[in-house]
């Protein structure tokens, strides 16, 4: 029974989790998301279909979202997805059901794996060390390793989310407003053509780094400099801010919400490369 495994990844932690599954899964393949997003209809043949995708903003990325709705499953018997993340609220599984509902389907099956943070512009970011990393993906080993008997036998498991940062006991009405708030705005930042908000500091070399990771092609070197085109949608990856070698890549100022990227280190996976991440976007 043929298994494709779509993915999107950013940092590779993504990336590092399908391709464990792979290699647990009898016949089965991994597949870019991005690689396909030109398609207006894509077309799928294996009899088990699997996302895996990090977390964006408490729900799925825009272009998981995207790559969802352009999706043909008249063959797929079986469905699950795997959401990375460092920690905060996920209700996306929720959404894709309803994205999945108009070709009559539904998951049979969702995780969720704690990964390490790469969210380099929050105040209390720290860079993993060697360690920890060890520590995490001892732990995410072990889940696939259920997971993969789970999807070989084609079991339900539609896993609750018991880890949620972003919540409130005192006033859950509150943590449940703020939730929706994000959700909503991570629809109106694909509604508005994503966000704009990058930058380079004086540290730039124009090595060209950011232009192979950007996954929505939204950054061009011109002049030996990175440029982010405003009419280009942006999938809010991070690749360019993670992989940049110099650190150049800057996260600006917006009202009400300060950037801590200047102070801040970076987070890509270890067992992913340039090469790993620039080759999503290969058809």
């Amino acid at each position: 029974m043929i298994t494709e495994i779509y993915y999107f990844s950013g940092t590779g932690n993504s990336l590092f989790v399908a391709k464990e599954l792979q290699k647990r899964i009898l016949d089965s393949k991994i597949i870019p998301m991005v690689s396909l997003m030109n398609n207006k209809v894509i077309e799928t043949k294996g009899k088990i279909i699997g996302f895996v995708f990090p977390v964006h903003a408490l729900t799925i990325p825009i272009v998981v979202k995207q790559f969802i709705k352009k999706l043909e499953l008249a063959e797929a018997q079986y469905i699950f997805a795997i959401a990375t993340r460092w920690g905060t609220a996920f209700h996306g599984f929720t959404k894709i059901d309803q994205i999945l509902k108009r070709n009559k389907k539904q998951l049979n099956a969702h995780f969720i794996l704690d990964m390490c943070n790469n969210e380099s512009r929050h105040i209390n970011f720290i860079i993993p060390n060697e360690s920890y990393i060890s520590e995490i993906e001892k732990a995410v080993i072990e889940k696939i390793d259920n997971i993969e008997k789970i999807i070989n036998n084609s079991r339900i498991s539609r896993e609750k989310d018991y880890n949620q940062t972003i919540k409130s006991a005192s006033n859950p009405f509150f943590s449940y407003l703020i939730e929706k708030l994000v959700i909503h705005g991570m629809d109106f930042a694909d509604f508005i053509g994503g966000v704009n908000y990058w930058y380079h500091n004086e540290k730039c070399n124009g090595c060209g780094i950011c232009e192979k990771v950007c996954l929505s092609k939204k950054i061009k070197i011109v002049d030996k400099k990175p440029t982010w085109n405003k009419n280009t949608l942006c999938y809010m990856c991070f690749a360019c801010l993670n992989y940049c070698p110099k650190v150049s890549v800057q996260i600006k100022d917006i009202p009400g919400v300060k950037s801590y990227t200047i102070k801040n280190g970076r987070y890509p996976h270890p067992y992913a490369s340039v090469k790993d991440i620039s080759l999503q976007k290969e058809n």
